[in-house]
Order: C-alpha cells, then sequence, then structure tokens
C-alpha cells in the first residue's frame, strides 16, 4: 500500500509536470553586473545603483515609517544604520537601486527619494534574478511609483541583461504587495512554507510569482498602458 501524503493524495496519483518548452533553445549568457553608473529614466521616476554614503541618511528620512517595515526584516533605527544595511546588501551579492522623483509629483519635489529596490538571487550562469527588499514612502503607494519602477527594473533585467526568469516574492501576510505585484501581470507560482524568519522570530508562508521572457512583452505592454492612463 503506498504512502499517504499530507494532502491525502497517494503518491501514485501524481501528474508529472510537461515541459512548457520542449522544443527550447540555448538561451544567451546573461550580462552582469550592471554599471555603476547605470541611470533607468521613466515618467515619474529615475533608478539608479545605490551609493552608500550619498543615499543612505536621504533613505532613511523618507522610508521613516513603521508601516514602511512592516513585512521587512529589519528596521533601522538611524541612517548610518540604513547605510550598514545597503553595505550589507552589497556584500550579499544583492544588487540595490534607489528610486528618485524625476518631476514634481504626490506632494513631494523632483529628485526627492522615494525608495529602494534590490536585484538579489542572482543566478548568473541561470540568467535569472529576483526583484524584492522593496520598500516606498507611505505617501507613493498605489501611485504610478510601483508600476514605474518596476517597468525600468524589468525591462533592464530582460532587455539588457538577458535574463530569462525575474522572479517576485513576499509575505503570506502582506496582501497589499501579492495584489500589487498580480497587477504587474506576474504569475502566481505557489506558497512556500515555513520558508523565511520574519523579524518577529516567526516563521512566514512566502508566495512565489514569475515573469518569464516570454511574459515579459505582455507585461510591459499592460505597465506601459496603466502609466499612459494615470497620466492622461
Amino acid at each position: 500500500m503506498g504512502v499517504m501524503t499530507g494532502t491525502g493524495a497517494r503518491p501514485d496519483d501524481f501528474v508529472p509536470v510537461a515541459d512548457a518548452r520542449p522544443t527550447d533553445v540555448v538561451w544567451p549568457k546573461m550580462t552582469w553586473p550592471p554599471p555603476l553608473d547605470t541611470v533607468l529614466r521613466g515618467h515619474v521616476v529615475e533608478v539608479s545603483p545605490a551609493h552608500l554614503e550619498e543615499d543612505g541618511e536621504e533613505l532613511f528620512r523618507a522610508l521613516d515609517d513603521e508601516a514602511v517595515w512592516e513585512h521587512l526584516p529589519f528596521r533601522p533605527p538611524d541612517p548610518d544604520a540604513m547605510v550598514d544595511g545597503l553595505r550589507g546588501r552589497l556584500t550579499s551579492g544583492m544588487f540595490p537601486w534607489v528610486m528618485r522623483l524625476r518631476v514634481p509629483y504626490a506632494g513631494l519635489p523632483a529628485r526627492s527619494v522615494v525608495g529602494m529596490s534590490s536585484y538579489l538571487e542572482v543566478s548568473v550562469h541561470d540568467a535569472r534574478l529576483e526583484i524584492g527588499a522593496t520598500a516606498y514612502r507611505p505617501s507613493v503607494w498605489a501611485s504610478a511609483v510601483n508600476p514605474d519602477t518596476k517597468l525600468l527594473l524589468l525591462g533592464y533585467a530582460f532587455d539588457d541583461l538577458h535574463v530569462g526568469r525575474v522572479q517576485l516574492k513576499t509575505d503570506v501576510r502582506n496582501t497589499r504587495s501579492q495584489r500589487a505585484i498580480a497587477r504587474l501581470g506576474a504569475r502566481y507560482e505557489g506558497t512556500l512554507g515555513r520558508f523565511q524568519r520574519r523579524a518577529d522570530g516567526t516563521v512566514r508562508d512566502t508566495v512565489l510569482f514569475s515573469i518569464l521572457a516570454e511574459d515579459w512583452p505582455r507585461v510591459r505592454d499592460g505597465l506601459q498602458s496603466r502609466l499612459a492612463r494615470s497620466s492622461s
């Protein structure tokens, strides 16, 4: 008799997953890392690599709100800790970005720092990366800032770095982030149980999404349409 699984299904009942690309071809090599003088310009934001001493204090002021850090692992108590956090991202293989406004927006002047994000879980050999560790000042939540930022970071990943997969993850309790990722056009791939420890010591389930190279034209067009509507 077969052993029962946790869901009550018999192991022999599992239907193997079909190959989605049975005639796949060799994927081009991924380019890495991005040059440190890279500047990505969108409709309302400008995205550039984070510079520790230059950006740490501005980021701390922009993100110094309890709501920003509710689902992130560590809230820096001061600008020096923010700089240390950015340094930690760099030494762990992450590539942090800073988002500034290109134009006055949401009651803020041009050049205001409005958030940060990172490329992480980078696998050059496999041509994939994750976009995550993202935080925005609350005044730009549910605005054009996130879709504009994601359009830039996704476009750079697919079109310039030649990745084949970008993934995005979030805490199962962060329903606002789940909805925001889904609105990008990302595919829900599943929920990873007991995947990562939270700052309070509990262990979270993590919701996993992806955007593949085959998805990118559809996602790009959707984001461009959203931004066009927001500016009309």
